[in-house]
């Protein structure tokens, strides 16, 4: 891949992301080795401090396992240069309804106790002049979870990336998962779920588009 061509991905990446309400996050000059080995260095403190021998055979590379999972894996979402190319295509089939992909995997990280947020999502739009490519839908929700997030702010943020790169506020984006910080500590409630919605344009403001779209969402979780 060119220079050029990695250039002008980037630059269409930060326009879109832009256009996207942010994350709480600071700016940062380390690149993606430097992010591992000092992310390996702290998590060994961490390991040593709960009394982990790092001489075991068992645990020894685990900081490093761990360090290469928040970067490269886990929270990728975190780096800009990881936003996934969009294809979009003219609507020449003049094609006027929704448009709709249920069950869409998420898998984020609560930011509150770096624990899973585990569900699905269902996305819909409605289109004017662009047409997406199916599975973009996919790869804009996976980039937003692959991040420390709160659900609210995930929903918001596929939402409002819809709305810009497809020029249309008739977007739906709908989000049922289970938060690990529920289940692994605290009131360790194993069967509740938390639904959240961001309905806009046509999906808001017609009782009609808002009931065929509510009615595509359903929980998968046996609770």
């Amino acid at each position: 891949m060119s220079q050029t061509v990695v250039n002008t991905k980037k630059a269409r990446a930060l326009e879109i992301l832009t256009n996207v309400r942010p994350s709480p996050t600071v700016e940062s000059e380390l690149s993606a080795d430097e992010k591992i080995e000092k992310i390996k260095k702290h998590f060994s403190e961490i390991m040593k401090t709960l009394g982990l021998d790092l001489e075991d055979d068992s645990l020894k590379e685990t900081p490093k396992r761990i360090a290469k999972m928040y970067v490269n894996e886990i929270f990728s979402g975190l780096d800009s240069a990881n936003f996934p190319k969009i294809t979009v295509i003219e609507n020449k089939m003049e094609y006027d309804q929704m448009v709709c992909i249920q069950d869409i995997e998420i898998m984020s990280m609560c930011e509150h106790h770096f624990q899973p947020i585990d569900g699905f999502a269902t996305i819909a739009y409605i289109p004017g002049k662009k047409v997406i490519g199916l599975s973009k839908l996919n790869r804009i929700a996976e980039f937003f979870s692959k991040r420390p997030q709160v659900q609210e702010r995930l929903t918001k943020q596929i939402a409002d990336c819809l709305q810009f790169i497809l020029e249309t506020e008739d977007v739906a984006v709908h989000i049922n998962a289970k938060h690990y910080c529920m289940i692994a500590r605290g009131i360790q409630d194993t069967h509740s779920t938390t639904t959240t919605s961001d309905l806009r344009g046509a999906f808001k403001a017609r009782p009609e588009t808002r009931t065929e779209f509510l009615k595509q969402c359903r929980t998968r979780f046996n609770t």
